[in-house]
């Protein structure tokens, strides 16, 4: 095992009685180093400032501000596209985590997504990484950008569109012609 990192606090040290705040705004190389490990193109003014305060028993409870002005390739073009993200952080960290449910059993909420499993030391700057990585956009746009679409089809015929695809696209053509065929006229809707 590592040793933990300058930013990680130990559990053990951890106040009871009060939360302890923290306050993260990475250095030059340790901003591009989580650039690179997100394949961001830049990554500027990143903070993280939150609290860990204890909860319940032996819980621990996280929360906290991310904000963090990205850049990343646009998913059509590749130019730079600009993102801010402001993001509210909330990590539950527990020793025992509840067990996964199985696939079979029906539920109806959705697995909560902020328990972590408690260890000897609870890092920010893992949380922060961590969020950061979730709240960036999935496919970036820059402005104006849009998806060509191509049409290949055999000569002579017409190309198959997104609207083609759509399983009930041709429904109203089938129901008038279906009219027409019944009464001899075409329905007028």
């Amino acid at each position: 095992m590592s040793a933990p990192s300058s930013t990680a606090l130990a559990v053990a040290s951890l106040p009871k009685s009060h939360p302890t705040t923290f306050s993260l705004a990475p250095e030059a190389a340790e901003t591009a180093a989580l650039a690179e490990a997100l394949e961001l193109l830049a990554l500027r003014k990143v903070t993280f400032r939150g609290e860990l305060k204890p909860a319940g028993k032996s819980d621990w409870l996280l929360t906290g501000h991310l904000g963090a002005t990205v850049v990343q390739p646009c998913s059509v073009t590749l130019a730079p596209v600009t993102t801010r993200i402001e993001e509210q952080v909330t990590r539950r960290f527990m020793p025992v985590l509840p067990e996964a449910r199985s696939e079979a059993e029906e539920v109806e909420m959705p697995e909560d997504e902020t328990l972590e499993q408690l260890a000897s030391h609870i890092d920010p700057a893992e949380v922060m990484a961590e969020a950061l990585a979730l709240a960036l956009p999935l496919y970036p746009r820059a402005e104006g950008a849009e998806m060509e679409v191509s049409a290949i089809t055999e000569p002579g015929k017409r190309a198959m569109t997104d609207e083609d695809t759509r399983p009930l696209a041709n429904l109203a053509d089938l129901l008038a012609a279906r009219r027409k065929d019944d009464d001899g006229t075409p329905d007028k809707d």
